[in-house]
């Protein structure tokens, strides 16, 4: 007996946290400063890492623009068309977690270990990433949240005329008073909650795919890293939505490269931005 319990007491010792791994779960690591130089390198980066690895990650990156496309057709039922706009900028939301495979792949590589589409989803899997499930599920109650503000918005301007085909929608948002203020109140409530995503999971996702750590210390980290580099954060969520929005050309098909290169270049940035 006095050995069956001397067994289970190292056992219980062996699998508990390491104390470099418990310091990493509660110590918010360094924040750097960067330059719009680094936010070039990166881009560079990811754009070299694509060409490098694309026959691997083809069939991770050709998912998103299906799904896009699905979206797209289910939103030309004309009472659900409203919802297109909304579920294209959501994209930009759900962009930190669409990309954890690239983010696996980009550590990988960095480490030197074998890296290819296989392994994109190695980081979920892991042992100790009860913090990046929370993330995912905060990201999609942001996404969610978004969707019912867009369509709260919808209702508040044009419900009344409520359209009976796509060219009557078209020309109810770009020709009256009331489309005009959907616009106005549909793009100021998706740059908040666009700004809101960069400042809260910017970070947050590599650095939970590269080591575990808490979700409350991912964002932590995420949001001292936008406060250190206002500016620069800034310019890096305006060239995301950019691309994002340029992926999006034609039928989505554009988004089988955007999303890999934003994916990598976000994860190289992470390297500079945060002390590992």
């Amino acid at each position: 007996m006095k050995a069956l319990i001397a067994a289970l007491a190292i056992r219980a010792v062996s699998a508990s946290p390491r104390p470099s791994t418990l310091a990493s779960l509660f110590h918010r690591p360094e924040v750097r400063r960067i330059s719009a130089r680094d936010l070039d390198w990166a881009l560079a980066e990811g754009w070299k890492d694509f060409l490098e690895t694309r026959g691997d990650v083809v069939l991770l990156a050709v998912i998103y623009p299906l799904v896009g496309f699905f979206a797209a057709a289910i939103s030309f039922n004309v009472r659900l068309l409203p919802l297109l706009f909304p579920l294209i900028a959501g994209i930009s939301i759900l962009g930190p977690a669409v990309a954890l495979g690239f983010y696996e792949i980009g550590r990988r590589r960095e480490a030197g270990l074998e890296a290819s589409w296989r392994h994109g989803f190695d980081g979920l899997w892991r042992r100790g990433r009860p913090g990046l499930f929370l993330l995912i599920l905060g990201l999609v109650a942001l996404f969610v949240a978004w969707m019912s503000v867009a369509a709260a918005i919808y209702g508040l301007t044009v419900q009344p005329d409520h359209p009976a085909s796509a060219a009557a929608f078209v020309r109810i948002v770009f020709t009256t008073a009331e489309g005009w203020r959907l616009i106005a109140f549909g793009n100021l409530a998706g740059l908040t909650f666009a700004a809101s995503t960069l400042l809260l999971m910017g970070v947050a996702f590599p650095m939970a795919v590269d080591t575990p750590v808490s979700a409350t210390l991912a964002v932590m980290t995420s949001v001292a890293a936008v406060a250190k580099n206002p500016m620069e954060m800034a310019t890096w969520g305006v060239r995301v939505a950019a691309l994002l929005a340029l992926g999006c050309l034609p039928m989505f098909i554009g988004l089988a490269i955007v999303l890999p290169v934003l994916g990598f270049a976000t994860w190289k940035l992470y390297t500079r931005l945060v002390q590992r």
